[in-house]
């Protein structure tokens, strides 16, 4: 398995670690049993992928062995965040036949962390991600990690989502706060329960702490908690 590094550029207050650090508690009581977790959201810039990849290194700091899947191959933004020291293979080259499992696995330099980038972008990606090589993935993995966290698009625009959460143990979704709809909400919670999805709760992200001073203290009490439905 290879080895790539990364700068951690996103600096966090008191209140988000903390965040974090309850969104990861309340994925533990969730149960042994949900062990792959599908992260998405209505629309872009609602920040899912800071949100899954921080949940994935907390989870991770706390000791428990994490694959992070960046399965979001329409518009990657991982990469360039994590502003990375060397070219990598993907998700979609291994699901097209291009690679094999052990060349798109890395270990990184956060302990018990290891993550599948995304790769070049495939014609045809909402095919790759419900196919029964992916959900071979998904499954062979929770195996052998203690936790599988999959980033995917927006499912407010595509399906892409829908389908990986078929063979994940759970979803979450991430909303950005006074940016998307209830109504929207619902409608991207109903597609997902067409799918037979358990939904495990939403985050609200992009909360503004320094506008609305109540409201920031209870984002950083509960952000991240899981509200059902």
């Amino acid at each position: 398995m290879q080895v790539i590094n990364f700068e951690r550029t996103t600096n966090f207050n008191f209140s988000s670690n903390e965040a974090y650090n309850t969104l990861r508690t309340n994925i533990l009581f969730c149960g042994k049993s949900v062990k792959t977790i599908c992260i998405t959201s209505c629309t872009p810039n609602e920040g899912k992928t800071v949100v899954s990849f921080q949940l994935a290194t907390s989870i991770a700091e706390g000791g428990k062995k994490v694959l992070f899947i960046d399965a979001d191959l329409r518009k990657s933004v991982l990469i360039g965040r994590l502003k990375l020291d060397k070219a990598t293979n993907g998700l979609s080259e291994y699901l097209s036949g291009m690679n094999q499992l052990e060349e798109i696995i890395y270990h990184t330099n956060i302990e018990n962390l290891d993550v599948v980038f995304t790769g070049p972008t495939p014609p045809n990606p909402a095919d790759l991600l419900g196919s029964d090589m992916f959900k071979e993935l998904v499954e062979s993995q929770r195996e052998i990690y203690d936790y599988v966290i999959i980033d995917t698009p927006p499912l407010g625009l595509v399906i892409d989502s829908a389908n990986v959460a078929e063979f994940c143990d759970g979803v979450i979704i991430v909303i950005q706060a006074k940016a998307t709809s209830y109504k929207f909400v619902q409608k991207v919670v109903k597609q997902l329960e067409k799918g037979n999805c358990r939904i495990l709760g939403a985050v609200l992200n992009k909360v503004g702490l320094k506008h609305n001073r109540h409201y920031g203290t209870y984002y950083g009490s509960y952000y991240g908690s899981y509200y059902g439905k």
